[in-house]
């Protein structure tokens, strides 16, 4: 005997995301956060490994759509039965479980090898119970009610959860980013202030945030260029919202490589979306990462993310005196550094990890 011990193998984690992959090929925010939760995971101690990528989403409320998916779901968890018997995971974990989207392998393969089930980011409609999406909002809810733990991310989402009963599974989950290395020092390029918009074209939401980013311009009364990136369907239309500004704007299109995204981030000096139905606002923790104040409205996901006050909502005014206020180059130092201590401390995946490192722990047999 040498005195040594054997490593402890890592508890195994069955993960599985039914909204989207964290291998599906269209970028999203889900889709990035899917990853990370994978990744918080590892760095939590487990060994997580994907369990399936059927993809479970009726947008449209279609009750023969929802059959065909239960069908499906029911099949692939057949499947998942007969291939970890005799090995089962030590945990399964789902994150997103909703009425448009619920998790319906999860909660029958957990029952099945007697393992825990925990959800990430599950959330209760009441209001849709009686209406066209109400096959999924049962199994949505059967799913929540036999977890062992819901992590809860958004403050929206709480009020309904505590108030069904599960208080004591609830586990507040702070949206998460990979904070990156050290922002760029940031040099004084005279008195042309470099702003940045990093979201998707598309209607709805996020024409809305860029016209109300279009409007709050023309309230501005110092020199800036504003640097978009995104794509989408909506791209003529969010152009022409910015015409006035032409000489002000440059569209950079779509950029996937992260070196190149952080790289135009550090170039910047502020970091500008007002934020219209954003879910989580992972745009707004990957631009403090980089210590980039961030100006957005007060909506529900700016206010858990945003380290800066946000502005009142559609007052295009209000909106550009923000910006103005962080002028000031030492203003503006102060709040960079502020933004990027913000994410370190509260939402960096060490963070979350060590959240999930303790909660879960407990849950394994």
């Amino acid at each position: 005997m040498t005195g040594t011990s054997e490593p402890t193998a890592r508890p195994r984690v069955a993960f599985y995301a039914p909204m989207k992959s964290p291998k599906h090929p269209t970028p999203s925010g889900d889709r990035e956060i899917a990853r990370l939760t994978l990744r918080a995971l590892d760095l939590a101690g487990f060994a997580p490994a994907l369990a399936s990528e059927l993809r479970i989403i009726d947008l449209a409320g279609d009750r023969e759509a929802q059959s065909a998916l239960l069908a499906n779901a029911t099949a692939a968890a057949a499947d998942l039965i007969d291939q970890l018997r005799d090995d089962p995971p030590d945990l399964w974990f789902t994150y997103h479980c909703h009425y448009k989207a619920p998790d319906l392998i999860g909660p029958v393969v957990a029952r099945d090898l007697r393992i825990p089930y925990a959800i990430s980011e599950p959330s209760i409609s009441p209001k849709r119970r009686d209406g066209p999406w109400a096959q999924f909002v049962a199994a949505s809810d059967a799913a929540i009610a036999q977890a062992d733990a819901l992590f809860w991310t958004t403050e929206r989402d709480r009020p309904a959860l505590s108030s069904a009963g599960y208080s004591s599974k609830m586990i507040h989950l702070p949206a998460f980013t990979e904070p990156g290395p050290e922002p760029a020092v940031r040099t004084d390029r005279g008195p042309v202030l470099r702003l940045l918009t990093v979201a998707m074209m598309r209607s709805g939401d996020k024409v809305e945030s860029y016209r109300r980013l279009g409007a709050a311009l023309q309230h501005l009364s110092v020199p800036f260029h504003l640097t978009i990136v995104g794509h989408g369907p909506a791209a003529s239309e969010v152009k022409a919202l910015f015409a006035p500004f032409a000489a002000n704007v440059t569209f950079a299109g779509r950029i996937d490589d992260r070196t190149q995204f952080r790289a135009i981030m550090d170039q910047a000096d502020l970091f500008l979306w007002p934020g219209v139905g954003e879910g989580v606002g992972m745009v707004f923790l990957e631009a403090q990462a980089a210590g980039l104040p961030v100006i957005a409205e007060d909506h529900a996901a700016a206010r858990e993310v945003v380290h800066h006050p946000c502005a009142p909502p559609d007052d295009p005014n209000a909106y550009a005196q923000a910006i103005t206020h962080l002028t000031d180059a030492e203003r503006r130092t102060a709040a960079s550094a502020s933004a990027r201590q913000h994410v370190l401390e509260r939402h960096s995946l060490a963070a979350a990890a060590r959240i999930l490192r303790n909660t879960l722990g407990p849950l394994l047999r």
